[in-house]
This record gives C-alpha cells, sequence and structure tokens, in this order.
C-alpha cells in the first residue's frame, strides 16, 4: 500500500498552527505569571517540635512573611490583605524577615509599608529584620517603618516571650550579604534555658548559625523560592546566601532551617509554580 503524503501546503499549515499555539501557551503562561499567581498567596501551617520548647509554649503560633518588595509588584493594597490573612491566623507572634523595599527611592513607600504593617495583631509581638535589599536603600527608613509598626527590630538582638515563668527566645541578625551579621552578640545575649528562634534574611546563613548549638530554629527568606519553580528542574535562578537552602524546611545539624518564599517580587514581577507564601508555625514541645 502507498505511504500516505503531506503535501508542501499542508505541512507548512501544520506547522503555522503549530508554532502559533505555542506563541499563545507561551503568552497565557506569562499572562498568569504576571497577572494572577503573584496574588495567589497560600498560608503554609507548619507543624515543628522543638526539643527545647518549654511545655508552656506547646501550640505557640508564629505567622512569618518575608521580601515584601514594596514598590515591585507588591501594592499598598495588596498588603493590605496579606495583613488581613495574617491576622485572619490569629498568631501568637508575628515575624518578617527581611527585603521591606528593593531599590531607589523609598521615601513613597514608607506610609504604603506602615500604614497595613501597623495593623497586624499579634497577641505577644511583631519581630523584624533587614534585608540586603533594605541596605541598598535607606536602612534608616525601614528602621523607622518597623518602629512606627508597633514592631521590634531584631538587629543583632534578643526579645523573649515569658508565660508562667518559661521562656521562649527570638533572636535576629542584621544582613549576612552585608557582612552586618553579629551572631556571636546575639548568643551572647541569650540565656541558656529555653528554645531560641533565629530571624536571618539570607537562609545560607544557617551554616553559621547551627553550629553555635543555640538556636532551635532559623526562619529566613531572601531566595523567593527562585519565583520560578520548573518542573523535574526546580528554580532556575536563586540569589547568592539562598542557594543552599532555596525553599522550604531543611535540617542542618541539630536546627531547623525553614525558608519562607516571600509575598512579593524583584522584577521581573513574575511567579510560577512558586505562589507567594505565609508561613504559619506551630510549635510544639518535645
Amino acid at each position: 500500500m502507498p505511504q500516505s503524503r503531506i503535501s508542501r501546503r499542508t505541512f507548512l499549515k501544520i506547522s503555522l498552527i503549530t508554532t502559533a499555539g505555542v506563541a499563545v501557551s507561551g503568552i497565557s503562561s506569562f499572562a498568569y505569571a504576571r497577572d494572577i499567581e503573584p496574588d495567589l498567596i497560600e498560608i503554609k501551617h507548619v507543624n515543628l517540635t522543638l526539643p527545647r520548647l518549654s511545655p508552656a509554649f506547646n501550640g505557640y503560633t508564629i505567622a512569618q512573611i518575608s521580601d515584601i518588595h514594596m514598590g515591585t509588584g507588591m501594592t499598598q493594597e495588596r498588603l493590605e490583605r496579606i495583613v488581613e490573612m495574617i491576622n485572619q491566623q490569629q498568631p501568637d507572634s508575628i515575624a518578617v524577615t527581611g527585603d521591606f523595599v528593593t531599590h531607589g527611592d523609598i521615601t513613597p513607600f514608607v506610609d504604603a509599608l506602615t500604614e497595613p504593617l501597623s495593623k497586624l495583631t499579634p497577641k505577644d509581638a511583631g519581630v523584624a529584620v533587614l534585608g540586603n535589599h533594605d541596605h541598598w536603600t535607606r536602612p534608616d527608613l525601614i528602621q523607622q517603618v518597623i518602629r512606627d509598626s508597633g514592631m521590634i527590630e531584631l538587629t543583632n538582638d534578643i526579645f523573649t516571650i515569658q508565660r508562667g515563668g518559661e521562656s521562649l527566645h527570638f533572636g535576629g541578625v542584621d544582613s549576612y550579604w552585608e557582612h552586618l551579621d553579629r551572631v556571636d552578640d546575639v548568643v551572647a545575649k541569650l540565656p541558656a534555658d529555653g528554645a531560641a528562634i533565629l530571624l536571618a534574611h539570607e537562609p545560607d546563613f544557617a551554616d553559621i548559625s547551627a553550629p553555635t548549638g543555640r538556636f532551635d530554629l532559623q526562619i529566613s527568606g531572601h531566595s523567593h523560592g527562585g519565583q520560578i519553580i520548573l518542573p523535574f528542574f526546580g528554580p532556575p535562578v536563586v540569589p547568592r546566601l539562598g542557594r543552599k537552602y532555596p525553599v522550604g524546611q531543611y535540617q542542618v545539624g541539630d536546627m531547623i532551617q525553614y525558608t519562607n518564599r516571600g509575598v512579593g517580587t524583584i522584577l521581573p514581577a513574575v511567579r510560577f509554580n512558586c505562589r507567594p507564601e505565609i508561613t504559619v508555625f506551630t510549635l510544639q514541645s518535645a
């Protein structure tokens, strides 16, 4: 039986339709990554057992956000909605792990950050550290935002929550990228007893904090999870100091490291298979 043959005209028609289909698919994917997924905020619940956590803090909840990046995709209205979502979780404490802004003149963003963040309603405290982008702009203005929002800035410092004579410690280091971290100072301020949680913007700082043996958990951001996660491949681009622990939970020695995907973006302001994240940790005592 003779083989059927496709005419040149039919072949060109099939090729044109295929090319058009791929182009439309690409345009649709870009539109989704730019206009839809950055607004699909995921509330991710993570249960963690901390050996040094006192039973007085069993069930303690901490909501974490990171990398707001006001001005590159993030708006005041979107941040207002994020704050509402956090408050609905009724967390005991709230942690913001840096990069409130991205670059340039950030004075127009001060009120756009302060007004929503001042509406956060933790039962105990809101704590925050700065990120590398904050230091590339006006860190003094970001410190003002933290203060005016009612949060506690943990720049190489600690803050302790007390319950029934038992303690839960929050520590924070300044930007590792900018060589402003002073973890030895933080450890020196920590009492010998009680679980300790470290806020460190850059997740790869875990290789420095874990060997101190004093922190039960480090929470970070910085990587944005790569903003784009390709199936079977992962994030094609991850920033320096976020490549070893780019997204999610890791065990680093005796310490747990958790990297939040962030709620904002840097340019290009797109997300694909990497939704913005509010993390809600529920702590359990051993």
